[in-house]
């Protein structure tokens, strides 16, 4: 059974499980600012590139981001604008659920 053949809950079950390495979000979270090649990516998220390279096959896999070769640079940028609503909406989620505030969590992510 491929994913378009999956009932819905079970591809929303696959996204999630996708997600469900830290990494995996920061790296969603630098491509909605922009695209990036791997070697900024790397530097940034502080991984080995193979561990790096894993974790960008499973968005890439997801149809969250996509990437482009020229010559030895490989960049990757996120599909659409869902990606960012999708990263706000479990953002509006997590504040509601742990009781914090918007604040709170901006404090948590080391932004002022």
């Amino acid at each position: 059974m491929t994913l378009v053949d999956q009932p819905l809950y079970v591809a929303k079950a696959e996204l999630f499980r996708a997600l469900g390495h830290p990494t995996r979000i920061r790296i969603l979270e630098l491509l909605v600012e922009g695209e990036r090649p791997v070697s900024e990516l790397m530097s940034e998220i502080g991984v080995e590139a193979s561990s790096l390279s894993q974790h960008l096959a499973v968005v890439r896999h997801t149809g969250l981001a996509t990437s482009t070769r020229q010559g030895n640079t490989v960049t990757y940028r996120v599909t659409g604008p869902e990606v960012a609503h999708f990263l706000a909406a479990a953002r509006a989620v997590l504040a509601v659920t742990l009781g914090r505030s918007a604040e709170t969590l901006a404090h948590l992510d080391g932004t002022p």
